[in-house]
């Protein structure tokens, strides 16, 4: 279990990241840090994501690479296919290549912390 200090690391708002606002025609402010800079086959990225209170990370499609979604910390739905499932501390969201993906963060007053690891597909 990671303890205060090291979540704060993973979400660290000092720390280089990208912000980026309606991803994907949603709705907010999610903030996207690179946890590992040059990731080793077969992983081609690992990210921590902060989904603002209340926001939304439009649908999209699962072009490149499969992934897997992690809650981290907060309350959300990950739409997958349309299909709801939940994004809490701890879920596991599993997305095949070609799969629709869309996040909402249920509450108004807390962000909503998630994984994401991409891994290549073979």
């Amino acid at each position: 279990m990671l303890d205060s200090a090291s979540t704060v690391g993973l979400f660290d708002r000092e720390a280089p990241h990208d912000c980026r606002q309606a991803l994907f025609g949603g709705r907010g402010a999610v903030r996207i840090w690179s946890l590992v800079a040059s990731p080793m086959s077969p992983f081609t990225a690992v990210l921590a994501c902060e989904l603002e209170a209340g926001g939304r990370v439009g649908a999209h499609v699962q072009e490149q690479y499969p992934e897997i979604v992690i809650g981290f910390s907060g309350r959300g739905t990950a739409l997958v296919e349309g299909r709801p499932q939940p994004l809490t501390p701890g879920a596991v969201v599993e997305l095949p290549r070609g799969y629709t993906l869309a996040v909402d963060n249920e509450s108004q007053e807390a962000a909503l912390r998630y994984l994401i690891i991409k891994v290549s597909a073979r």
